[in-house]
């Protein structure tokens, strides 16, 4: 009898030869809307996964209804009509992951769109993704230096939180934006631009103040333009995020601008309405609260036995006639862990950035501040609320005595040094030295006219005068009676000779 082991069983031999049979589920689109598709079959398909239509239109199952599935469509799909198959790719949306994204311009399928080539990438991670864990997270107590002194000084931001940016159009939202991100060239953090549904204008504008700044070396750009389908704006912000967790999950630190979540949160509108969801308060779907919580939970910084790494996030919303209490804003507020409100009012009168400290907060607070600037915070917050306060009753032609009249003279230039140009950052240093200098009078005999001038002087004469004070200052040292007396003797000589020179 022939041995076994040398003959091969002849249903082996049948499937060597029999051709590998490729099983696609498929299904058939019934009708269009503007950025969505009804699909009758793909019982199997799961939330979040990526279909296939013909001519390389790509859409993901978002309605998973027991008659039909409501697929929103993530790229132009005007040859797409009624009666065109449909298949299942079996993996849901993901986005291109990886240091290659530095210096690009992408979209949400990390597809390039600044004409520089193919991204190359060596992961892809889901777009959502869920947020870390309590336990795998460390309190915010490193700050972010946005360079921008009523910030840094009053409403400090750190590593890891969300601070909402708030205000009406032409306000200077992106601006303030734009100036963290630039602010960031030499504090080590990876910034990402989120556009979502801007004009290819203001986005262009964006990237050609990046670019001109020799920003983007450690910046990239995630964005989807208002031309392009609703279903790409909702998609963006969460695209985003992964790209910048990417680099979180190395150890960095990653500075996150949304730019803007109430178009996000209109484009979600409108697909919620086309897919026949039932509407709430203002025609919003039910889940939009957990639209943007779910994506802002993934901000946060991590302890370093998971990585150590940060992402601190800037959502911007767009208010209409200061209404701070409209929906979408106040789901934000109670989402993230402060605001910086931006007043109309301020912007007419020339006050940039226009910032209204008052109505500003950052619910993580000195914690994440220097300790030079908590022993000049405090008191500079104080002195301008005051001054507000009573300069509402000035108008009105009240007699002051002259202890309201010296602080309202002192609130007056209080709000001129606070008062900066775009694309002009300060370090922690001069902002300290100037703000100090202020609040202790130095600039009491200064004409209005002349602040702008004897900041720019004291900046200098501190920088020449006083710089290991600077160091000290960076390093995290608290500031001293003697390093006080220090910058203030250099601020009170750069004022003098300023006088002097005028006077000649």
């Amino acid at each position: 009898m022939p041995d076994p082991e040398l003959f091969t069983p002849f249903d082996t031999v049948l499937a060597a030869y029999r051709p590998a049979v490729k099983v696609v589920e498929t299904g058939v689109v019934e009708r269009l809307g503007h950025g969505i598709a009804q699909v009758n079959g793909l019982p199997g398909v799961e939330a979040m996964e990526l279909v296939r239509f013909p001519n390389g239109i790509l859409g993901i199952a978002f309605n998973l209804d027991p008659d039909e599935v409501g697929v929103v469509l993530l790229n132009d799909s005007s040859g797409l009509k009624a009666g065109d198959p449909v298949e299942r790719t079996g993996r849901v949306v993901d986005t291109p992951v990886g240091s290659a994204l530095l210096g690009r311009v992408v979209n949400a399928l990390g597809e390039p769109l600044d004409e520089a080539g193919p991204v190359i990438t060596a992961e892809r991670w889901p777009l959502e993704r869920p947020a870390p864990a309590i336990m795998h997270r460390a309190p915010v107590s490193v700050p972010l230096a946005t360079g921008i002194k009523v910030i840094d000084a009053a409403i400090p931001v750190g590593r890891g939180q969300r601070e909402l940016i708030l205000g009406d159009r032409q306000t200077g939202k992106t601006a303030l934006a734009v100036d963290a991100i630039l602010n960031q060239a030499d504090q080590n953090v990876i910034c990402v631009y989120c556009g979502i549904g801007q004009r290819g204008t203001a986005v262009a504008r964006v990237l050609d103040d990046l670019r001109r700044r020799d920003a983007l070396r450690y910046t990239f750009l995630v964005v989807a333009a208002g031309e392009d389908p609703p279903g790409l704006q909702v998609l963006t912000p969460y695209a985003a995020t992964s790209m910048a967790e990417w680099f979180m999950a190395q150890g960095r630190d990653v500075l996150i601008v949304y730019d803007d979540l109430t178009r996000h949160a209109q484009a979600y509108r409108e697909l919620s309405l086309l897919l026949r969801r039932p509407p709430g308060r203002e025609a919003y779907p039910g889940d939009v609260f957990y639209l943007h919580s779910r994506l802002l939970e993934r901000a946060t910084r991590l302890r370093p036995e998971h990585g150590g790494g940060s992402l601190s996030a800037l959502p911007i919303v767009e208010t209409e006639a200061q209404n701070v209490a409209a929906y979408i804003s106040t789901n934000l507020i109670s989402i993230t862990d402060g605001q910086i409100v931006l007043s109309p009012d301020l912007a007419r009168k020339g006050i940039l950035p226009a910032v209204d400290v008052g109505q500003s907060v950052s619910r993580v607070g000195g914690k994440t501040q220097l300790p030079a600037y908590r022993a000049i915070a405090a008191e500079l917050r104080l002195a301008y609320s005051q001054f507000e306060e009573l300069e509402s009753f000035a108008r009105f032609g009240t007699r002051l005595d002259a202890a309201t009249r010296r602080t309202i003279e002192r609130g007056h230039r209080v709000r001129e040094v606070l008062k900066q140009p775009q694309y002009q950052p300060l370090p922690a240093a001069a902002q300290i030295a100037v703000l100090l200098a202020v609040t202790e009078g130095v600039f009491d005999l200064v004409p209005l006219e002349r602040v702008a001038a004897a900041e720019r002087v004291v900046r200098e004469q501190v920088a020449a005068r006083c710089s290991n004070i600077g160091q000290q200052i960076v390093a995290g040292a608290p500031l001293s009676d003697a390093d006080r007396e220090a910058l203030l003797t250099a601020a009170r000589l750069a004022v003098g000779g300023l006088a002097d020179a005028q006077s000649e």
